[in-house]
């Protein structure tokens, strides 16, 4: 079966600190229901990277397309909405929010969007059951254990039913026991949505649950099994 055309796409993306490039011409390409792992040493650009194919940093210059629109040409507040509906995000800390349940947070992102809280929190359970957590929606953050509250922030991120998933080093915080079973939940949630996820990573078990890896050093990136033509 030939490889299905990508639902996000970069091209020649070059990003500079100050006199420092990020970025030097990097290129990506994810399709729907497709994991590809972002590897590289530290400093190579591989956030960046993920962060212009987010649109949360707009590269110097190049291109991030997704579903045939230009998120360079975007302004911020269409960014903005989109990371809202199309994107979820899962951090190597999960960034709960303290003060709130684990059913509150995970419920957060559609009560941003305006859906009342009895529909969102019942989205929010189902999630929870899935990622093995739904025990734990009434307590905190700080009351869970770090694999469990990782499983949370992932539940989140899917409960709006986004397109593309991005993480960055989603078991760096946990244990290598805890960190397979996260990574296990994970992937199997996102393969049942169809979902398009952007992984970075720096281990290589972690991308081991990758369809494709691309390797970004010193700005540039080397697609390990190319699909697209550059």
């Amino acid at each position: 079966m030939p490889p299905q055309p990508p639902l996000l796409s970069a091209s020649a993306l070059h990003k500079a600190y100050g006199p420092t490039p990020a970025l030097d011409g990097a290129d990506f390409a994810v399709a729907p229901g497709e994991i590809v792992a972002v590897m590289g040493p530290s400093g190579s650009g591989k956030s960046t990277l993920l962060h212009c194919l987010a649109g949360i940093v707009r590269p110097d210059s190049g291109t991030v397309t997704y579903a045939d629109h230009d998120l360079t040409a975007m302004n911020d507040v269409d960014r903005s909405a989109l990371r809202r509906t199309d994107f979820g995000f899962v951090f190597q800390f999960g960034r709960l929010v303290p003060e709130l349940t684990c059913t509150e947070n995970v419920a957060l992102p559609l009560r941003l969007n305006g859906t009342k809280r009895k529909e969102a929190e019942r989205r929010a359970l189902e999630w929870m059951e899935r990622l093995e957590v739904a025990d734990l929606g009434h307590k905190r953050p700080g009351e869970v254990s770090g694999g469990q509250g990782q499983r949370v922030a992932i539940a989140r991120s899917l409960v709006t039913g986004p397109r593309v998933l991005f993480a960055d080093e989603p078991t760096g915080a946990l244990d290598s026991l805890n960190g397979e079973r996260v990574m296990e939940l994970f992937t199997q949630a996102a393969r049942s949505t169809n979902a398009a996820v952007v992984l970075v990573t720096h281990e290589a078990r972690v991308a081991a649950y990758s369809d494709r890896e691309v390797v970004v050093r010193d700005g540039k990136s080397r697609d390990r099994f190319a699909q697209y033509a550059a």
